[in-house]
C-alpha cells in the first residue's frame, strides 16, 4: 500500500520553540524529504518518507509544482490575500448582529469548497519575535458534494479574524482545501476526512530544515454501521446514517500539502475497531493526541458503547506515535437527566502548565440529543477523571441566535497570564442546521464558565 505525497517550497516554519502547545518529546524515525517516490511504512524500518510531485494536493494536476506558483500572485486562489481583498470569515453576518454573538468563522462563499457545512476547529497559536501567527485546521463541505468533508487550512494574525481560501492551496503561503479523501480503494478514509489535532515536530528529530507538522485525522469509509443490538431505548443515529470510520496520521513540510502515514491496520489505519464484545466495536473517531513525555504518548478518541448506551472517550498508548495499544476507556455517560447523560465525544485533552493536571474539554450529549460543552480533569490523564461541575461549562445560545441547536467539536487555547485565560473555539449549530465555527472566552483563569466573544480582545 502506497501512500500519496506531493513537494512543496521551503518556508520558515514557525518558531517552535515559542509554540504555546506542548511539544513532543520523542525521538521518531527519520525521515527522508527529497524528490523520490517512495511510501512510508512504520512496520518497515528501513523505509523512508520522500516527497513527490503527486496528487497530496487536492484536485490539483499532478504535473504541477510548486515552481509553477513561486511567482503566480495573479492566480485567484495562489496567495494569502490583503484584508482588503481577501476572503471573509464572516460570510453574510453582521458582527455588530446579537445573532452573531461569539461567531468568528462563518460558511465559505457560494461556490467555494466549505460553502455548505463547517465545524471541527483545531487552533493553533505561535508566538515569533515580532508576530503572532494562528493556524486553523477545520472540515468542510460544498454545497456541489455534500456527502464527503474534506480539510482547510485558515491563518489569522489574532485568532479573531481569518484569512480563508475558496478552493485547493497552490502553495505553502496558500490558505483553502488542503487534504481530501483518499484515492485507494484499499484505505479507510474513501469518503470523508475531518481534522482532529496537528502537532509539531521539531526540525532537529527529522532530515529537514523545516518543522513537521503530523496531522491526526478521522476517516471515514462509504459503509454504514451496523447495530445488531438493540436493546438500549436510545437509537444513537436517530435515523441518520453514520459511517465506519477509523485514526489517520498524515505529515507535512507547511501545514498544507500532507502525506499519509500508513498505520498497522490493513486499511492504513493507525487502530483496529474492537471485538463485538469490546466498547469500541463500531468505530472509532476524534482521535486526539498528548505527549506526556518521551516514549510516552497518549491518544484519546470516542466510540458508542452499545452495551452500555452511551458514547464513551478511551485512550490508547504509543512510544512512537505512530504504533498504539488500547487501554480501555475512561469516561462515559453522566447521571440520569445531567447534559452528558447520553455520553461524551469530540474530547480534547490538554496539561494546564500551572498545576500539571489534565484537563479534558468534551462534547456532551443529553438524552434528547442535545450538545453542550463540558469540562473534566484528572492528574495523570488516564484515570480517575472528574468532573469539573454538573452542569455545561458552555451551552447553546437562545433567541434564535446562530448556534442555538447546540454547540460541540471544542477546542480550547491557554492565553498570556492569569487575566486572559482561556480561549474557547467550538462549532455552533443554528436554525435549519446551519453551521458556523465561534469563541468564547473564560473569566480569568477558571474553566467553569464561559462566555461569547463580543468585540476585539487587545
Amino acid at each position: 500500500m502506497e501512500a500519496t505525497v506531493t513537494t512543496c517550497a521551503h518556508q520558515r516554519a514557525p518558531n517552535l520553540n515559542n509554540l504555546t502547545s506542548i511539544q513532543p518529546q520523542i525521538k521518531p524515525q527519520h525521515l527522508n524529504f527529497t524528490s523520490h517516490n517512495t511510501i512510508f511504512n512504520p512496520r518497515n524500518k528501513s523505509a523512508a518518507l520522500f516527497l513527490s510531485h503527486c496528487s497530496a494536493k487536492p484536485n490539483t494536476n499532478k504535473e504541477a509544482t510548486d515552481e509553477n506558483y513561486s511567482s503566480s500572485e495573479s492566480l485567484p486562489n495562489s496567495r494569502i490575500q490583503p484584508k482588503d481583498a481577501s476572503v471573509s470569515s464572516r460570510g453574510e453576518l453582521s458582527s455588530s448582529s446579537s445573532f452573531s454573538r461569539g461567531l468568528i468563522f462563518d460558511l465559505g462563499p457560494k461556490n467555494s469548497w466549505d460553502n455548505f457545512e463547517i465545524g471541527s476547529p483545531v487552533v493553533k497559536r505561535f508566538l515569533g519575535d515580532e508576530e503572532e501567527r494562528w493556524y486553523m485546521w477545520y472540515h468542510g463541505r460544498s454545497s456541489e458534494n455534500p456527502d464527503f468533508y474534506s480539510i482547510g487550512l485558515a491563518v489569522s494574525s489574532n485568532g479573531i479574524h481569518w484569512e480563508r481560501g475558496t478552493g485547493p492551496v497552490r502553495s505553502n503561503a496558500d490558505v483553502g482545501l488542503v487534504m481530501s479523501s483518499s484515492k485507494d480503494w484499499w484505505a479507510f478514509d474513501t469518503h470523508s476526512v475531518r481534522p482532529c489535532e496537528v502537532v509539531i515536530m521539531p526540525s532537529t528529530k527529522v532530515r529537514t530544515n523545516s518543522a513537521v507538522y503530523w496531522l491526526y485525522y478521522t476517516g471515514f469509509c462509504s459503509e454504514d454501521v451496523e447495530l445488531f443490538d438493540n436493546s438500549s431505548d436510545f437509537d444513537f443515529k436517530n435515523g441518520e446514517r453514520v459511517l465506519k470510520s477509523l485514526p489517520g496520521l498524515a505529515m507535512s513540510q507547511d501545514g498544507r500539502h500532507w502525506a499519509r502515514i500508513e498505520g498497522e491496520h490493513h486499511s492504513g489505519a493507525l487502530l483496529d475497531l474492537g471485538s463485538d464484545t469490546e466498547w469500541d466495536s463500531l468505530f472509532i473517531a476524534s482521535p486526539q493526541v498528548v505527549f506526556h513525555g518521551s516514549g510516552d504518548i497518549r491518544m484519546y478518541y470516542h466510540s458508542y458503547d452499545v452495551k452500555n448506551g452511551h458514547f464513551a472517550v478511551g485512550v490508547a498508548r504509543s512510544r512512537d506515535g505512530m504504533r498504539w495499544v488500547k487501554l480501555g476507556k475512561m469516561l462515559g455517560g453522566g447521571n440520569k437527566g445531567a447534559f452528558d447523560e447520553r455520553g461524551v465525544v469530540k474530547a480534547r485533552v490538554l496539561r494546564d502548565p500551572k498545576d500539571g493536571k489534565y484537563l479534558m474539554v468534551y462534547e456532551g450529549v443529553d438524552a434528547n440529543r442535545r450538545r453542550s460543552i463540558g469540562i473534566a480533569e484528572s492528574l495523570d490523564g488516564l484515570k480517575q477523571w472528574r468532573r469539573v461541575q454538573d452542569s455545561p461549562v458552555f451551552e447553546q445560545s437562545g433567541d434564535g441566535g446562530w448556534d442555538c441547536e447546540g454547540v460541540g467539536s471544542p477546542c480550547l487555547v491557554q492565553m498570556d497570564g492569569d487575566t486572559e485565560g482561556w480561549r474557547l473555539y467550538y462549532r455552533g449549530v443554528g436554525n435549519g442546521g446551519r453551521s458556523g465555527i465561534g469563541m468564547a472566552v473564560s473569566q480569568g483563569s477558571e474553566v467553569k464558565v464561559f462566555e461569547r466573544w463580543t468585540g476585539f480582545l487587545m
